[in-house]
Parts: structure tokens; C-alpha cells; sequence
């Protein structure tokens, strides 16, 4: 890996003209509204966002926006080469990674930059970090957005991070939310069921590689720090902290510890989620005691505004979710997949596009109903487009071109019902259980007679590349 922190990994950002510093914007609100205009109202690749000189904070103390949302960035993170260009290009490598890479263990250290400051028992204090506020009807302010939220199994021992949502309640409270179905869910319901605390770490600044890692789907029972290990090719330093004795990073920026007690609730929410809706409300959700606080001199808090699609961290969740499921795909016999994209309106997780080379009849429904229902891509899925191997799953012109010209309404789309969903949901009403349907679109060509089905209105390939070598300086320079 090129990098070693984040840091390392800014410095190489600021290297490429991807990093804008912005100084004086306000936790409460700006920030995030700043953040909204870059990527609904700005021009080209969106840079990663610094903010610095927060009024009412000591300067240097930063939060970090949009680390890893483009693809130059993205290859960086992953340890790519720069001459990657486009999404499918990312996703390729991506799955080609998955292929070889093998997991490695964290590796237990003594010190670390995260120990340059310990605050401890009265002198916590969540808010001396400019934790913003992001959204105008979120219930507060949101520390716990690019996070890693740590927790262990009381049974089989093994430690699991998950990118879960905190909200700060005052200066040594804060609530966290865990989707039904989530690792981390079923770890902490462990600990309550049998009436004892769950301890938990809370790490709010740390490699861009590991926020990936907690965001996506790793299997059961595998830690993603042996996951994310086998991204870096080394193990990643961590660090037994004080009170629980759960592994932190130990080049993080800024961790949280302490513990949660059973029954120990406080209302949590609303938040404006990646679906772009407040959907969630407000609930009494478990509150974690902040007994220490580890963090780096002039410390950086990631963030990540999720919200009306396009969002500043959406592409490299539509990337790494792209592959997987890809891949889950292939592991489940389905040959001939020629792309997968999971498009960014629907939060890289409610509308995902197949594209396969029809091998047999049956062929293409197939290919939906996996990708509906594999694990990368079953949590609060909706729609799933199978179309053709001449159709670019990321180009949405494309895409919408296939559905509305091969598919037929009658016979082209299945329904599966009572499926993995969840209160964010904008679908589900508030209180009601967490179900919801997906329609599998197929939009290739009918397999009977898709060698009869009308040529398509282009120019073949040789005229192409004859009239590109021709006339492509004068038509594009």
C-alpha cells in the first residue's frame, strides 16, 4: 500500500489535485451543506473535502468529508494502480483481488499515534471534536457516520466492525443504531440477553481501507481486520484498549471506548440515510458510556454525509458492492456474468444491474434471483435489472434503453416477497416489521429468439474504428 494512515493518504490525494481545504465552516449545518452542493451542484470530480479552523475549536482540529468518492481515490485505497479510469475497471480489479487475496490478522502493538492523547473518567468529552451536524432534521449531531463501531462475540470470541451510525447525547453519552440482521447487532444482543454490558469501541478516524471494510458484507465469523489485512498485504497494527480490551487501530485518528448496558436507552434520530430519506424516525436505541477517549494531536474526524443521491462516499459503496455481489454470482454457478453495477440512486444497495451473455433458457432469471438474494446484495434490496452483454450495467442510457425496448411488463418481471429489509427503509412504515419485496426486471433479449430479435441501429465495429482513426482530431480535440 502506498499509505500508512490517513494521513499518508491525503498527502497523496493533495498530490493528484483531488483535496480542497476549506477553513471556518460551521459544525452545525454548513459542513453538511457544503458537502451537498460539491456533489449536486459542482462540476467534474469531486474532491475529497478538510475542513479546518471549525469556529469554536482549536485549529487543526479537522473533519474530512468524501475521502474515497472518485475512482482515482478509490485505486488508491485498494492499492490499484492509477491508470484506472472507470468504475467497471475498479470493479474488476476489485474482484480479481478477491480471487487471490488471502485474510491476515491484526497484529497487537504497544504504541501507536492514537496514544498521544488518552482523556479519561471526567475528562471525556465527545464535543471537543467539531462533531457536525449534518442534515436540518437530524435529532443532533452525528459523530459516528465513517466509523468503525467494535465489538466481539461473548461465545466465539471473534471481533467484528461494522459502519453504524452515533449520535452524541452530551459530553460521555452517545447512542448508537445497528440495523436488524447486522453482526454487530446480533454480537451486542448477546451481551443483553444475558444481562451484562456489551463493551464496544467507537473509531471515528482511521484508514479509508477499513471504512470499506465495515460498510460491506464480510462473511460471519471473519473479522475485518483480517479482511482489510489481506487488502494491505500486512497486518493492521492494532491496539487493546484500556477498558474492554477490544482491538482499535493503531494509527487511527480518534477512538471512543466504553460500554453498553441492557436497557440502557436514549432516543436515537432521526438521520438523513443513504436512501436520501429521514426514513428511521426516532427511537430509544442502546447508549454506549465514553469511559476513554484515545486521539492524535491535531485529530481528523471522517465523515460521511449520506442523503439525496449522488452522496459523498455512494461511488465507493456502488464499487465494492458491484464486486461482491459479482462474485457471490459466480460462486453460486452463475457463468457468464459480464458486469455488475449497483447504481448510485439507489444507494449502491436498491437498484443493481446484471448484464450477462444468455447461456441456456432460464438463464437470465436466474441471474436476477441470485443477485436479489446473495448475501452482498439481499439487505434492503428493490430492484434487480438483468439485461445483455451489449449493455453497460453502468451506463444508465444504456440500462433504461434494455428495459424499455426488450423487456415486455407481462413477462418480464418477477416478484419475491417478505425480504430482508429494515426500519431506513423509507418503504416500511415506522413500527412495522422489516420486509419489503424485489422485482427482477429482466431486460435481455427472449432467449428463444434472441438471434431473431431486431438489429440494433449502430455502426459495426470496423466502421467505428476506422472513422475514429480518421476523423477523432478533429472531432475531439
Amino acid at each position: 500500500m502506498a499509505y500508512k494512515d490517513v494521513r499518508e493518504f491525503l498527502s497523496a490525494v493533495e498530490g493528484f489535485d483531488q483535496l480542497k481545504k476549506l477553513n471556518g465552516a460551521a459544525w452545525d449545518l454548513e459542513m453538511g451543506a457544503i458537502t451537498e452542493l460539491i456533489y449536486h451542484e459542482g462540476k467534474g470530480i469531486p474532491p475529497a473535502v478538510l475542513f479546518d479552523k471549525v469556529p469554536g475549536y482549536p485549529e487543526g482540529f479537522r473533519t474530512l468529508f468524501g475521502a474515497t468518492c472518485s475512482v482515482r481515490r478509490m485505486a488508491l485505497t485498494l492499492g490499484f494502480p492509477s491508470s484506472i479510469k472507470t468504475e467497471m475497471e475498479l470493479i474488476q480489479a476489485y474482484r480479481n483481488k478477491l480471487k487471490t487475496v488471502k485474510t491476515i490478522p491484526p497484529k497487537t502493538v504497544e504504541r501507536g499515534p492514537i496514544l498521544e492523547n488518552v482523556d479519561r473518567g471526567d475528562d471525556v468529552n465527545v464535543l471537543k471534536f467539531p462533531v457536525p451536524k449534518m442534515h436540518e432534521l437530524d435529532g443532533g449531531r452525528y459523530i459516528g457516520t465513517a466509523c468503525l463501531i467494535i465489538t466481539r462475540d461473548p461465545d466465539e470470541g471473534w471481533v467484528n466492525f461494522g459502519a453504524y451510525r452515533v449520535m452524541v447525547h452530551d459530553e460521555q453519552h452517545v447512542a448508537f443504531y445497528i440495523s436488524p440482521g447486522k453482526h454487530g447487532n446480533l454480537q451486542r444482543q448477546k451481551f443483553f440477553e444475558r444481562n451484562e454490558p456489551c463493551p464496544v469501541v467507537v473509531c471515528v478516524g482511521q484508514d479509508p481501507l477499513l471504512f470499506l471494510a465495515s460498510g460491506n458484507e464480510v462473511a460471519y465469523g471473519l473479522s475485518e481486520y483480517d479482511y482489510a489485512g489481506g487488502f494491505k498485504g500486512e497486518a493492521i497494527e492494532v491496539i487493546k484498549g484500556e477498558t474492554t480490551g477490544l482491538p482499535f487501530p493503531a494509527h487511527a485518528e480518534i477512538v471512543l471506548e466504553g460500554e453498553a448496558l441492557p436497557g440502557d436507552l436514549k432516543e436515537e434520530g432521526p438521520f438523513g440515510e443513504w436512501t436520501g430519506y429521514y426514513a428511521s424516525s426516532a427511537r430509544p436505541e442502546p447508549v454506549i458510556k465514553v469511559k476513554n477517549v484515545y486521539y492524535r494531536n491535531d485529530p481528523i474526524l471522517c465523515c460521511a454525509r449520506p442523503g439525496r443521491p449522488p452522496s459523498d462516499y455512494l461511488l465507493s459503496k456502488c464499487v465494492v458492492k458491484s464486486a461482491m455481489i459479482w462474485d457471490e454470482m459466480e460462486k453460486a454457478g452463475i457463468p457468464n456474468v459480464q458486469g455488475v453495477w449497483c447504481h448510485e440512486s439507489g444507494g449502491g444497495r436498491m437498484f443493481n444491474i446484471v448484464s450477462i451473455k444468455q447461456a441456456y433458457p432460464g438463464h437470465s432469471r436466474q441471474a436476477g434471483l441470485v443477485a436479489s438474494q446473495c448475501h452482498a446484495g439481499a439487505y434492503l434490496g428493490r430492484y434487480v435489472i438483468v439485461v445483455d452483454e451489449d449493455i453497460d450495467p453502468s451506463n444508465t442510457n444504456d440500462v433504461l434503453w434494455a428495459i424499455a425496448s426488450r423487456s415486455e411488463p407481462e413477462q418480464s418481471i418477477e416478484i419475491i416477497r417478505r425480504c430482508w429489509s429494515g426500519p431506513l427503509d423509507p418503504r416500511i412504515p415506522v413500527g412495522k416489521k422489516g420486509f419489503n419485496s424485489r422485482a427482477i426486471i429482466d431486460a435481455c433479449r427472449p432467449y428463444e429468439w434472441k438471434d431473431a430479435f431486431s438489429p440494433v441501429v449502430e455502426s459495426s465495429p470496423e466502421l467505428r474504428d476506422a472513422t475514429l482513426k480518421k476523423w477523432a482530431d478533429k472531432l475531439f480535440s
